[in-house]
């Protein structure tokens, strides 16, 4: 547990117990507040399982370790400092989280809910909506600000393409033997490809590989330390996956990427605009980001467009544009 009361600075509690998607797409607000609270000691509430990712940002002094299953808004009662000067909730729009933070009697909190809280707007990008929450308290947050350093740990396979077909929730998992023709078609043209896998992904990575033909050292399953996934994705000439961490860490890194889209659309969770960056997307209902069955729209992308993609991003040109096919959407 983060000693919170080691410092006599005051402290800027953060709740944002999320994901590593979430937390790089609350990146620019964290930073936000850092440069807002220069006195203050920021501490950011997450999953311990994110404690080095959160520390790699560089917008957080500690980390107070808090999650709760799923997606639900876990309790910080455990605190043991004094009360923060200033409690920040990155984490939702409801009351529950709201009330979570007010647990600690923090002197100020800042929150949707709050009754001075700004409205909650359910058409932007999370990058925008937290740095719209942030102006709104009079806190200036730049949504592009998103960059992270070159990690220091050695990539395990610099300069290759980084095919990642997990995903936390079935809906956003783009079918694995969809993923093994891409990858199949890849490595036909000459390029290297590796295979990862979050835990608990060790069979559908393994299938993938199977089908696919990879070579044993080629497949990275059972989910890399954080310094190391971070140096892969920093590295590599390209990061193919659906909307899931590493899509992001390839932001963060600015590192070519092409990312499948399904149940949410990319102009709320997608790369910001660059040619580096191709997200597939085939328009229709909203779904369920966290439903068990791959995504209708999702299903919508072809093997043959994901790889067209890839290797456009791949080719000479080196992430030049390319034009979109009546059926591909590429994000802005």
């Amino acid at each position: 547990m983060t000693r919170t009361h080691s410092s006599h600075r005051p402290v800027v509690l953060v709740l944002r117990a999320l994901g590593l998607g979430d937390l790089l797409a609350g990146v620019p607000a964290l930073r936000g507040i850092r440069r807002a609270f220069p006195g203050h000691r920021t501490v950011l509430a997450l999953p311990p399982a994110l404690a080095e990712p959160a520390r790699a940002t560089g917008a957080v002094d500690a980390v107070f370790p808090a999650e709760a299953p799923g997606r639900a808004v876990p309790s910080l009662t455990h605190w043991t400092g004094a009360p923060p000067d200033v409690a920040i909730d990155l984490h939702g729009n409801g009351p529950e989280s709201r009330d979570a933070l007010a647990a600690v009697h923090p002197r100020r909190l800042l929150a949707h809910a709050a009754q001075d809280g700004p409205p909650w707007q359910a058409d932007l990008h999370e990058r925008d909506r937290w740095c719209a929450f942030l102006h709104a308290y009079g806190i200036p947050a730049d949504p592009l600000d998103l960059r992270l350093p070159r990690p220091g740990t050695p990539s395990p396979a610099p300069g290759a393409v980084v095919v990642h077909p997990g995903a936390a929730s079935g809906s956003r998992r783009w079918p694995g033997e969809r993923y093994a023709a891409v990858v199949r078609c890849l490595r036909a043209a000459g390029h290297h490809v590796v295979l990862t896998g979050g835990p608990g992904e060790e069979a559908l990575v393994r299938s993938v590989a199977e089908r696919s033909g990879q070579r044993a050292h080629d497949v990275l399953a059972g989910g890399l330390p954080y310094a190391e996934l971070s140096a892969l994705v920093a590295e590599a000439s390209l990061v193919l996956s659906g909307d899931t961490g590493p899509a992001h860490l390839a932001v963060a890194h600015g590192t070519r990427s092409v990312t499948l889209f399904g149940p949410v659309s990319p102009h709320l969770w997608g790369p910001p605009r660059s040619p580096a960056h191709l997200a597939l997307w085939k328009p229709g209902p909203p779904g369920d980001p966290h439903g068990r069955t791959p995504d209708a729209c999702l299903l919508r992308i072809r093997s043959g467009e994901v790889a067209a993609a890839c290797l456009t991003l791949l080719g000479p040109a080196g992430g030049g544009s390319r034009q979109a096919g009546p059926e591909v959407a590429h994000v802005h």
